[in-house]
């Protein structure tokens, strides 16, 4: 067995923290009022949410009401889009988004797209971004709503939100970006950035699964999916997850401390190294997204003449946690669609790997890939019936 464990799969989740850990557990026994009951058991339970509004809320500079409880993030996005085209069908049905978004807001679309709305589906260039001059040519006077992440999950592309909107904003259209895999590990301050909606998710910053968030600009109206009781502003009603919510809230003071305390700095340094490794040790390798505008946590490649799946299982037998856009993974005869988006033809597509570091990824970590990885790759290749031209 191989004594060494290397995970590198942080944009699909990340291990909840301990003090994260130990914030939630008192709201499960101990404190396990209602906090919508006006006793000293309902009013203790609802302070603890009103302070975990306010620490989500200081994350991406908020104001505490402008912050609504969610599911998670897939609920969150669905939230967005369908409440807000629902609330403002009366003005307009037409619908922007772009090519590479996460299926939560891709599906909702085409789902809406379905039912009553008219859907423009923007293209990416190679690097995965959206032109605002084209955001700007697509809107019309029936445009409601723009939806369009933040930074992508799969190629760790960062959009340039601001650009875009403003363009929204020329046009009196909302903008919501799902920035799940961004909230946590890049700055922003909503109090000046043009972003009407946002998504956010506890468990991609050392927070629980099942735990979202949802920014709603002041003044903006939404029709909630679901009803009930009228929680959180009556936008989403069922009795609050406490301890999840509590878990949420350390996570977000957690992650803006890391932003101030260069860890991210860090990070973004050994997913250079990492990728300089991987594209100097691997024939033929490259880079997907943007070399400079991406997460910083964030590296992932397309490697020719190579199956994504055969990596991850041979990287999965080192101890080394990965991911793919290899639709192999999903149970899919079709590689990822964001891939595709780029321009890749499928064959290249399908031998894509995703590596995502985390806050305690070590040099000695990124030293074992880089032994571990090309040679995974040499034998994938002695053994491919697609040879090198």
């Amino acid at each position: 067995m191989n004594p060494r464990k290397v995970y590198l799969d942080h944009s699909a989740t990340t291990a909840v923290d301990e003090s994260v850990l130990a914030a939630m557990l008192p709201f499960f026994r101990s404190s396990f009022g209602n906090p919508n009951s006006l006793h000293a058991w309902g009013r203790e339970v609802r302070k603890a949410v009103d302070e975990a509004r306010e620490k989500v809320a200081a994350l991406i500079g908020a104001q505490p009401q402008e912050v609504l409880f969610t599911g998670g993030g897939s609920e969150a996005d669905n939230l967005a889009v369908k409440g807000t085209a629902w609330a403002r069908r009366d003005r307009g049905r037409h619908l922007i988004t772009s090519a590479v978004e996460h299926h939560a807001v891709l599906d909702t679309m085409k789902w809406l797209g379905k039912n009553g709305f008219e859907v423009t589906v923007l293209p990416v260039d190679r690097e995965g971004f959206v032109s605002p001059e084209a955001l700007d040519a697509a809107i019309r006077p029936d445009t409601t709503l723009v939806s369009i992440l933040f930074a992508n999950n799969e190629i760790g592309t960062v959009q340039p939100v601001a650009k875009l909107g403003e363009v929204c904003r020329k046009h009196g259209v909302l903008f919501h970006t799902d920035a799940v895999q961004a909230a946590g590990h890049l700055p922003m301050d909503l109090s000046t950035l043009p972003v009407d909606l946002m998504t956010l998710a506890a468990h991609k910053m050392y927070g629980p699964k099942g735990i979202g968030a949802l920014y709603v600009r002041k003044g903006i109206r939404l029709t909630p999916l679901i009803h009930g009781g009228g929680q959180e502003y009556g936008l989403r009603s069922g009795t609050e997850n406490t301890p999840y919510i509590a878990g949420f809230g350390e996570a977000a003071a957690l992650a803006a401390k890391r932003l101030g305390n260069g860890d991210v700095d860090r990070e973004r340094a050994l997913r250079d190294r990492l990728i300089d490794g991987v594209l100097s040790r691997i024939e033929d390798s490259f880079l997907t997204g943007s070399r400079t505008e991406r997460l910083p946590y964030h590296a992932s490649f397309c490697i020719p003449r190579v199956e994504g799946e055969a990596m991850l299982l041979r990287l999965d037998f080192a101890g080394i946690g990965a991911s793919s856009g290899s639709a192999c993974t999903s149970g899919s005869l079709e590689p990822s669609h964001v891939l595709l988006a780029l321009g890749l033809p499928h064959e290249i597509a399908h031998g894509s790997v995703r590596l995502t570091l985390g806050k305690d990824t070590a040099e000695e970590d990124i030293d074992y890939v880089l032994e571990t990885f090309p040679p995974i790759v040499q034998t994938l290749r002695g053994l491919s019936p697609f040879k090198k031209a």
